[in-house]
């Protein structure tokens, strides 16, 4: 109870020490508010930009692997060997019918290509439009919702029918709001005609070929009549999911022999191929945003930095113009952990108050950048709660030493103004 009357009276004399001096406090919060709303904001911005590319990367998915001719990181600990991948032969229709004939390990394996090309519809064209080849397992191995329309039919794959499905994007760049289904469209002159509409994903900001929204997917077999995926300008892949009950180790290995026996590679010699995975790529981002979070923490930390002395210079100035009041409460009975509790209040009252009206701006900040860029950016509950702990720390830190000397101060001394 003691102790409760105690934090109230501390409170109550923080309170009106801070309605005294509306200047000054003013100008006080202002330090510790540029502070909290530099680091802050900095760590909401990397944490939505983070959330963002990994929800792109998600897509790609964690037990599906990507036989390609390039990696998408050298191996641990070497450098990228651009020379030796360059002579690689890119992934081939013959080795995908291969893998599905002889893989125990793997539950879905597609062939995919892609390229570039105008689209027409009527008059409107969109030009570089990403053409997405794939075979008939593609619904399988890549999670996606059409808003309207039906996937490809075995027959329709099998056969090379002239069909496709459209991007959201897509779709609103050339029927401009019309439902795309049992519609055509035009590519080098060829009719296709629309037989599913995609639901809208999102921007992928790493262009990973992780949203739909700006792709045209065909069949493989059709596809072949607009584009060469033989060349290692359609990045011909082969992509293989791994069964429920089989680790993406086991799929890789099983992989890596299937594709050297195909191949006809020496026990000796090294592949000529690349197994690449979302988690090659995960491990890179956790590196990069590792060292810029400590970049956020450096740069963030001076603007505390300031604001804490701010803090603590006007609390030396404050404990100055109060040595009368001090001397008076210690002679009247007030003991050093009053004193002391007094002006901690109000240094990490300043504090707080500043780390919220910093919080307020990077939330009304964020919502305004978010209709800006295309980018969602988020204040967490997690930075409001290091915010405001961040505040509270420095308070205590800037505070903890004018109230000390306040409390140590000798109540005749204090009360003739001699501190």
């Amino acid at each position: 109870m003691l102790f409760l009357n105690l934090l109230k009276e501390s409170f109550l004399f923080a309170v009106s020490a801070l309605k005294v001096n509306r200047l000054r406090t003013l100008l006080t919060l202002l330090g510790i508010t540029i502070g909290i709303f530099a680091i802050i904001s900095v760590f909401t911005v990397l944490d939505s930009l983070e959330n963002t590319i990994r929800n792109s990367l998600s897509s790609l998915g964690d037990d599906v692997i990507y036989i390609q001719k390039w990696p998408w990181a050298p191996p641990p600990g070497e450098e990228y060997k651009w020379w030796e991948y360059l002579n690689r032969p890119v992934p081939s229709e013959e080795e995908y019918e291969q893998i599905k004939k002889r893989s125990e390990q793997a539950e879905i394996v597609n062939f995919a290509a892609s390229t570039l090309r105008n689209v027409k519809y009527k008059s409107n064209t969109r030009e570089n439009t990403i053409i997405w080849a794939n075979s008939h397992e593609f619904e399988k191995i890549r999670a996606f919702e059409l808003q309207d329309g039906r996937y490809f039919t075995p027959f329709e794959s099998v056969a090379g029918k002239n069909i496709c499905l459209i991007g959201y994007q897509v779709a609103q760049d050339l029927f401009q709001g019309m439902n795309p289904v049992g519609r055509e469209i035009k590519i080098q002159g060829r009719k296709i005609l629309v037989v599913g509409l995609i639901a809208k994903e999102g921007k992928d900001i790493l262009n990973s070929g992780g949203s739909l929204d700006e792709m045209i997917v065909l069949p493989i077999r059709f596809a072949k009549t607009i584009m060469d995926v033989k060349s290692e300008n359609t990045n011909p892949m082969i992509m293989v999911k791994a069964n429920p009950n089989v680790t993406i180790s086991e799929l890789k290995d099983e992989l890596r022999s299937i594709l050297r026996s195909v191949r006809t590679i020496r026990p000796k010699e090294k592949d000529t191929f690349a197994l690449n995975q979302s988690s090659v790529l995960n491990s890179a981002l956790n590196s990069i945003f590792g060292v810029i979070n400590f970049a956020g923490w450096l740069i963030g930390g001076f603007s505390i930095l300031v604001g804490g002395f701010g803090i603590a210079n006007i609390m030396f100035v404050s404990v100055k113009e109060r040595t009368n009041l001090i001397g008076i409460q210690k002679s009247l009975g007030a003991n050093r952990k009053f004193i002391m509790m007094q002006f901690l209040f109000e240094a990490v009252m300043l504090s707080l108050i500043g780390g919220i009206i910093g919080l307020i701006l990077i939330f009304i900040g964020s919502i305004i950048a978010s209709n800006k860029v295309d980018l969602e950016i988020t204040l967490t509950f997690g930075n409001i709660i290091l915010g405001l702990l961040i505040s509270v720390i420095i308070g205590i830190i800037a505070g903890i030493f004018p109230s000390s000397k306040a409390s140590k101060l000798n109540p005749v001394e204090a009360i003739n103004n001699t501190f």
